[in-house]
């Protein structure tokens, strides 16, 4: 058996599946690593090429496997998927992870530094954040509700409620279900201090890098999608055109061609859903200021002419995105399409 050259990780929480072969396509190495052991096997082993599949450790692993002076890629768990010939395990994984690693056509995931991941977590916190608030707010309606209290829809509505709650002389509300009220108008208050905390962290993480401040002056790209553009997109150069970052992300039509016919549908919706949802959101407070002046726009007033308005959003988010990855290559500003 000759050395290895190629490394399949199947990476997990306390156990790893490990399968090298050598330059001939021989295996050489199959068995199971134990986590504490993991950096010593390698720093045992020649500097070779390992391949793991993207996941939720895999950017840290990765780096350490640089450090030692591996050569580390990493892989959406998709595209390696077509590799496994049969069954489900471990060690059937990582001979999938060591094929697919090989391949010329395969497509890799730039490995995050420790400050992108932390810029990418002040999102996902975020989202859990909002997502909680919302539940709270819902939660305050519907209760009162059942005592036939409501309020309008809005934030408006909401403090009304807040304050029905906080009036003890109010007696609509009964004693118990009003200092239950109050636990969940008390926890809502502490979770909109942290959205606020938190949204702040994003603003400075956005001005912080001057890709950032760059790309702020794109319009519909505010604060918190210009921070999160810089830590998910590390690697503007793995996209060779700015329509592979749209496809990417999602914007683009769903496929069902064959031969010379070419259906094309609605959006995929694969990849990476943060990035999509946030386009899409920016591209809606642009088409109000398109429609205001024609002329600065024309491509989107004719757009917004035959489409509905969600549909010439999806078509904005779109052209933002390939905006975006043009300027993350040249490192241009951006610039104003000229008046008609």
């Amino acid at each position: 058996m000759g050395q290895v050259v190629t490394i399949g990780l199947d990476l997990a929480k306390s156990v790893f599946q490990i399968h090298g072969v050598d330059a001939a396509g021989e295996v050489v190495i199959r068995r199971q690593v134990r986590r504490s052991q993991l950096l010593q096997f390698f720093g045992k082993q020649p500097a070779c090429l390992v391949g793991m599949e993207a996941c939720a450790s895999s950017h840290h692993w990765a780096r350490e496997l640089v450090a030692l002076g591996h050569e580390g890629k990493l892989m959406p768990a998709q595209y390696v998927k077509p590799y496994v010939k049969r069954g489900k395990n471990d060690a059937a994984d990582a001979e999938a992870i060591c094929e697919a690693v090989t391949r010329p056509t395969m497509r890799f995931v730039a490995i995050k530094t420790p400050e992108q991941q932390s810029a990418m977590m002040l999102h996902r916190v975020r989202l859990v954040l909002c997502r909680q608030r919302t539940q709270l707010s819902n939660a305050l309606r519907a209760h009162m509700a059942e005592f036939g209290i409501v309020a309008p829809v809005g934030r408006l509505g909401l403090e009304r409620l807040l304050e029905i709650v906080a009036d003890a002389e109010d007696h609509r509300l009964p004693v118990a279900a009003r200092t239950c009220l109050r636990m969940l108008a008390a926890q809502l208050d502490v979770v909109k201090a942290q959205v606020l905390e938190n949204d702040r962290k994003i603003m400075a993480d956005a001005r912080r890098t001057e890709l950032g401040r760059r790309l702020m002056e794109v319009p519909g790209v505010g604060p918190v999608l210009a921070s999160a553009l810089v830590a998910a997109v590390s690697d503007p150069g793995i996209f060779r055109t700015g329509r592979d970052l749209a496809a990417w992300i999602g914007l683009v039509p769903r496929q069902n061609s064959s031969g010379s016919k070419e259906r094309l549908g609605s959006i995929c919706k694969a990849g990476h859903r943060y990035l999509r949802q946030m386009l899409v959101v920016g591209a809606m407070a642009v088409i109000p200021h398109a429609e205001r002046s024609a002329k600065q726009r024309p491509w989107l007033t004719q757009l917004l002419a035959r489409r509905k308005a969600k549909v010439a959003a999806v078509a904005l988010a779109n052209k933002t995105a390939r905006t975006v990855w043009a300027m993350m290559i040249t490192g241009a500003r951006y610039r104003a399409p000229l008046a008609a």
